[in-house]
């Protein structure tokens, strides 16, 4: 009823043969992931700088970049530029710092990554204290 595959699978390896693709480790998959939430925390946090500026925005920026530095074996993250508008909703851009730094902190968690988790931890009480108990209680 069905003709036979004569060709074979294009996702099939032979034993023992190396595969073409490169393979990461789940440790290795997990600092990507962790190293990109943290880079969007920063970005956030550069938003949050840009419209409401503060020194502990400031430090939590360093620090930031330091930790994405360190998962990305070096590379410095790139930066937003402080262009955005006065009119910006503070709040709202602490809400979306706050849930960023939560996913960060799950990753870093799951990384057993203490620094890390340390530091999404602080920004994530940060952000639920400048935005107030009652907007991220509603989500």
């Amino acid at each position: 009823m069905y003709e036979p595959i004569r060709t074979p699978s294009v996702h099939s390896t032979l034993a023992g043969a190396a595969p073409d693709f490169p393979h990461r480790s789940r440790e290795e998959e997990l600092d990507i992931q962790l190293a990109g939430h943290l880079a969007a925390l920063l970005t956030a946090t550069d938003d949050l700088r840009a419209v409401a500026p503060s020194a502990d925005l400031d430090t939590a920026a360093e620090r930031l970049t330091a930790e994405v530095s360190r998962l990305r074996r070096g590379r410095t993250p790139a930066r937003a530029s402080a262009s955005r508008d006065a009119g910006a909703d503070v709040a709202a851009l602490h809400r979306r710092a706050h849930a960023l730094a939560g996913r960060a902190l799950v990753v870093a968690a799951s990384r057993a990554d203490t620094a890390a988790a340390i530091l999404a931890a602080e920004r994530m009480d940060a952000h639920a204290e400048a935005s107030g108990p009652r907007a991220l209680a509603s989500r």
